[in-house]
C-alpha cells in the first residue's frame, strides 16, 4: 500500500472515530426536534455532564476497587452516566421547557441557551474550572492492518456506537413506545386522541436523547484523556450541523451526518491543518443550508422520525 493511500485511510478512520460521537450528540437534537420543532442548545451541556459523570465513576472505582478490570470500570460508568443524562434530560424538559409549551419559539430558544450556560457554570462550581484528566482504563493496545493503526478505544467507540445506533433505530419503528414516539411527531392532537400522553412521549425522548449525549461524553473524555466544563459547548454545535447536515428531525440523517462531519474533520485536519479542524463543520452547515436546507436526508416531518 502507497503512503499517500494508508495516509487517506489513516485519517479516514480518524475522522469516523470522532463522527461516531457527533452521531450520538446529533440523535438527540434530531428526535426532540422531530417531536416538538425544538432546537434544544442545552444537549451539548448533557454531553459534557455525561463526561463528567463517566469521570466520577472512574474516579470512585480507583479508588475503592483499584484493580477492578477495564470493562467493568466501563460498563459502570456507562450505566451511572446514562441513568444521569436520563435524570438530567428529564428535570430540563419539565422544568424548563414544558411551561413554555406553545410559547414563541424565540422564548424557547433563549430558554435553551440559559439552561446551557446553567449547565456549564454549575459544573465549573462542583468540579473546577481547570482542566480533568481521565485516568486510563483502556489498556493501550494497537491494532495494524495493511499499515492502518488503532486502538482499542477506537474498536470500543465503533462497538458501542453502532450498537446504540442500531438498538434506536429498532426502538422507534418495532416498539409501542417508539410508535408512539412517531404518531406524537407526525400528529400530537391525533396521538392525545387516542389515548397517547404527548408530554409523557416528550420527556422519553429528552430521557433517550440525553443518554445517548452521554455516552457519547463518556467515549470522548476516554479517547481524548481529557474533559472541560466547555467542552460541550462546541461538540453540540458540530453534532447540531450534523443534524442539519443529515436532515434535522431524520433519525438516519443524524447518523450519516455525524459520520461524514467526522469524515470530512479528519480529512481537513490530515491534508490541510488540524488547527482549521473547527472550521470545516461551518463551511460544511453554509454549503448545506445555502445548496440544500433540508439537509441531505430531509423529508417531511411526518415521515422523519
Amino acid at each position: 500500500m502507497n503512503a499517500a493511500l494508508q495516509l487517506f485511510l489513516q485519517q479516514l478512520l480518524n475522522g469516523l472515530t470522532i463522527g461516531m460521537v457527533y452521531a450520538l450528540i446529533a440523535l438527540g437534537y434530531t428526535m426532540v426536534y422531530g417531536v416538538i420543532q425544538l432546537i434544544n442548545f442545552a444537549h451539548g451541556e448533557v454531553f459534557m455532564v455525561g463526561a463528567y459523570l463517566a469521570f466520577t465513576v472512574i474516579a470512585v472505582s480507583f479508588s475503592i476497587w483499584p484493580s477492578a478490570p477495564f470493562w467493568v470500570i466501563l460498563i459502570l460508568l456507562f450505566v451511572f452516566s446514562m441513568a444521569g443524562a436520563s435524570v438530567l434530560g428529564a428535570l430540563i424538559e419539565k422544568l424548563a421547557y414544558r411551561p413554555l409549551r406553545g410559547s414563541p419559539k424565540l422564548a424557547v430558544l433563549i430558554t435553551s441557551i440559559g439552561v446551557s450556560f446553567f449547565l456549564q457554570n454549575a459544573v465549573m462550581l462542583i468540579y473546577g474550572s481547570k482542566e480533568q484528566s481521565l485516568p486510563e482504563i483502556i489498556p493501550n493496545i494497537q491494532f495494524n492492518f495493511a499499515g492502518i493503526s488503532f486502538s482499542l478505544a477506537q474498536a470500543i467507540i465503533f462497538v458501542v456506537s453502532i450498537g446504540l445506533m442500531f438498538f434506536l433505530t429498532w426502538f422507534v419503528k418495532s416498539t409501542k413506545l417508539g410508535k408512539a414516539m412517531r404518531a406524537s411527531a407526525e400528529n400530537p392532537e391525533g396521538a392525545q386522541l387516542v389515548g397517547i400522553s404527548v408530554n409523557h412521549i416528550v420527556q422519553v425522548t429528552f430521557m433517550t436523547g440525553s443518554a445517548l449525549a452521554a455516552i457519547g461524553g463518556a467515549l470522548f473524555g476516554m479517547y481524548y484523556g481529557s474533559i472541560n466544563f466547555h467542552d460541550g459547548y462546541l461538540a453540540g454545535l458540530k453534532a447540531f450541523t450534523a443534524a442539519v447536515f443529515g436532515g434535522i428531525g431524520s433519525i438516519p440523517g443524524a447518523m450519516v451526518g455525524g459520520l461524514l462531519l467526522g469524515v470530512f474533520e479528519g480529512l481537513g485536519a490530515g491534508y490541510i491543518s488540524s488547527e482549521w479542524k473547527d472550521v470545516f463543520a461551518f463551511i460544511i452547515l453554509g454549503v448545506v443550508l445555502i445548496l440544500r436546507p433540508s439537509g441531505i436526508m430531509g423529508e417531511n416531518l411526518s415521515d422523519k422520525v
